[in-house]
């Protein structure tokens, strides 16, 4: 025989929330993707318990790929400092079609980073 529930612990409030079809059906989806019996559990969780933390494993290719690129975005950044200063120290300084060029590859560096990333975090999600 199952143990009497405490008072406490009783589930006998009732809240009403109207929804379309599409919200129930994609709220339904995710209910069962995260494996919760009942949309009641699902909704609990949600918007009453602390937030749960998911552990998300990666592999090595991913792990060595990511220290490789903070890496590079780190060197970028001291590539960054060391023009700064040079412009800053400089009573007067023009840019040039070099310093130009330079700065061209750096954006677009970071854009690849960037574009690496976003494509990682579209998989994690």
């Amino acid at each position: 025989m199952r143990p009497k529930t405490e008072e406490y612990e009783l589930l006998d409030e009732l809240l009403v929330v109207r929804l379309t079809k599409l919200e129930k059906r994609l709220l339904l989806k995710r209910c069962k993707e995260e494996g919760y019996r009942t949309m009641s559990d699902f909704c609990r969780a949600k918007l009453v318990k602390k937030r749960e933390i998911r552990k998300i494993e990666v592999s090595k290719d991913f792990v060595r790929i990511t220290k490789k690129l903070d890496y590079q975005l780190n060197k970028i950044g001291v590539n960054l400092n060391q023009v700064s200063r040079n412009i800053n120290a400089q009573q007067v300084y023009q840019f040039g079609p070099s310093d130009r060029e330079v700065f061209l590859k750096v954006l677009q560096e970071l854009r690849n980073c960037f574009s690496v990333l976003q494509n990682y975090m579209d998989v994690i999600e």
